[in-house]
């Protein structure tokens, strides 16, 4: 029998929303104040989470339990699959001696670690979003981090800070392909008005990174390249989403941003050189920061045959991972290989039911078993290639992989966790009790629909899950309110990039590539702050937007 969601099961909202935010705030307030094991919390927010599932939205106990289950998949494959094999990469040149080649080689452009952040973390992380999403860069620029000298809280908060501006757009433009699917809108339209919004932002981030990193003094002493990575980031973001589409924004630019810093960096430094890699703020865990006169740049005595060795596996996997986001070569390879096992009992048998959509419709349960084409399998195929071309035995890498799986395994339980509470909560109807919450706000709508793709994000850890979860809702809202739909669908993607940085799984997946497992406390705590000012900053600039159109469409319009 179909079980339909019920939205306000104590027939009071705010009691209802009390209920529904029982599970996040277990989970957060065990991560964040308890300092509990990342996966005791989470493990601890799924019960949590099930238990008001059943006991006060109603829902059965095997569809809720089939629920967890099938988050626990998806949290191992695709997302999972991910961690583990970076972490396997990283290990494969760490061993051989590369990472630290790649690490000394990045001071031949610069030798300031504020610049080297602003190259790797924005730059480089930018581009692996756009290309692959889902926890890449954020484990790609956290390990290149920690083996560059960063503290583990640097490199994983910075690191969650950096990945934002670029989520909107990105594993080829996913987010928007499916809030455009969810919502009815045109495409081009919704891929447009976010890239009439995250430009402020791509320009604003870098300069808040190196604030966050090495404080306004530190920040001053190099905005100028900080200024040629924002703007040479947000005009191709602009000029792409808005005349070309959302599918190669990030990539281009991103490949523009790490161009047109590196060359500035050939001709201008700052005057003081920035050596420490704890940063200046709070969340050091060196005794001070080492700003002194020195090279801008130092010769790192290594050939130009070393450093391309070093850079090798780094090059193949940028190339394997763009290729996987492809959707042909998606597509190819899903031909070649895919399983889909609807999940029985729970496919279609979950109704979505008004205010949250035009008319009641069930949701699908179907867990795809896509192994060829998930990134996580371009990112396993660039580690054996490179493996190889360093000189590794099958024999080797086995062992190595072995080791990666030991030393991760908290952390892929964590993960599971997670999914699974942020499914249970989707399909039981717990985050649309938040979102309604949400879109009973009357005239301040516009800020806090903003904030219902932040909370998506949060409990999903996807700002494509959040288009999904609350694009109909967003859409629903807005038209009732008089609002443009199309700008309240774009704000639930451009206000959910804000919530990546605080959502568990990108957190775990963080503190895997820092080698700090058991911090996710830590990372959280320093990352929240950041994470809602950001966010209450796209939500002034859709205000903006909402009320005074005529002026903002003559500066951003088309």
């Amino acid at each position: 029998m179909s079980w339909s969601q019920v939205y306000d099961p104590m027939n009071n909202i705010w009691l209802s929303t009390l209920f529904a935010s029982l599970p996040v705030l277990v989970m957060l307030g065990g991560l964040g104040i308890f300092h509990m094991k990342a996966h005791r919390a989470a493990l601890l927010g799924l019960a949590t989470a099930l238990a008001v599932a059943v006991a006060v939205f109603g829902m059965p106990v095997a569809m809720a339990g089939k629920t967890a289950l099938l988050g626990a998949a998806y949290g191992l494959l695709p997302i999972g699959w991910i961690v583990i094999n970076i972490i396997f990469l990283y290990h494969l040149t760490e061993q051989r001696g590369q990472f630290k080649i790649l690490q000394e080689s990045i001071t031949g452009i610069t030798n300031d670690r504020r610049l080297q952040l602003l190259l790797i973390a924005f730059c480089f992380g930018a581009f692996f979003e756009g290309a692959a999403g889902f926890g890449t860069p954020v484990a790609v620029t956290g390990a290149m981090l920690i083996g560059l000298g960063f503290t583990p809280l640097a490199a994983s908060g910075l690191s969650l800070i950096a990945n934002t501006a670029p989520v909107a757009y990105g594993a080829l433009g996913t987010p928007v392909l499916a809030l455009a699917a969810v919502t009815g809108l045109p495409l081009l339209d919704l891929s447009a008005m976010i890239g009439r919004q995250l430009p402020f932002f791509s320009v604003l981030v870098p300069f808040w990174l190196i604030v966050a990193f090495a404080g306004w003094r530190g920040m001053i002493q190099i905005w100028p390249a900080i200024l040629v990575a924002g703007v040479s980031f947000a005009v191709p973001q602009y000029l792409v989403s808005n005349y070309h589409g959302p599918w190669l924004v990030d990539v281009a630019a991103a490949i523009v941003s790490l161009v047109c810093v590196t060359l500035f960096l050939k001709v201008w430094h700052p005057k003081a050189i920035w050596h420490t890699a704890g940063g200046a703020s709070a969340m050091t865990q060196s005794a001070g920061a080492a700003v002194v006169e020195g090279e801008a740049r130092r010769s790192h005595g290594y050939s130009a045959a070393e450093v391309r060795r070093a850079w090798m596996p780094w090059a193949i996997l940028s190339v394997l991972v763009f290729l996987w986001g492809i959707p042909e070569v998606k597509a190819f390879l899903d031909g070649v290989s895919i399983f889909k096992f609807p999940i029985d009992g729970l496919h279609n048998m979950v109704m979505r039911v008004p205010p949250v959509v035009a008319k009641a419709h069930p949701e699908a349960a179907v867990y795809t078993l896509n192994w060829l084409s998930a990134t996580g399998t371009g990112i396993f195929i660039a580690a054996v290639i490179s493996g190889f071309l360093m000189g590794y035995s099958p024999v080797e890498m086995v062992k190595t992989y072995g080791r990666t799986l030991y030393a991760i395994r908290n952390s892929l339980l964590t993960i599971s966790a997670m999914l699974a509470l942020g499914y249970t909560t989707r399909y039981s109807g717990l985050d649309t009790t938040l979102g309604l919450a949400f879109a009973n706000s009357g005239f301040l709508y516009p800020f806090f629909g903003t904030f219902l793709g932040w909370l998506g994000v949060a409990l999903t850890g996807s700002d494509t899950a959040s288009n999904v979860l609350f694009g109909s809702l967003q859409k629903v809202s807005s038209e009732q309110l008089g609002l443009p739909p199309t700008l309240m669908a774009a704000a639930n993607s451009s206000g959910g990039v804000m919530g990546k940085m605080i959502d568990a799984q990108s957190i775990v997946v963080a503190a895997v590539a820092t080698k700090w497992h058991g911090h996710e406390g830590k990372i959280l705590r320093f990352v929240i702050w950041h994470s809602l000012a950001l966010t209450a900053l796209v939500g002034l600039l859709v205000m903006a937007q909402a009320y005074l159109w005529p002026f903002t469409a003559m500066v951003i319009g088309r």
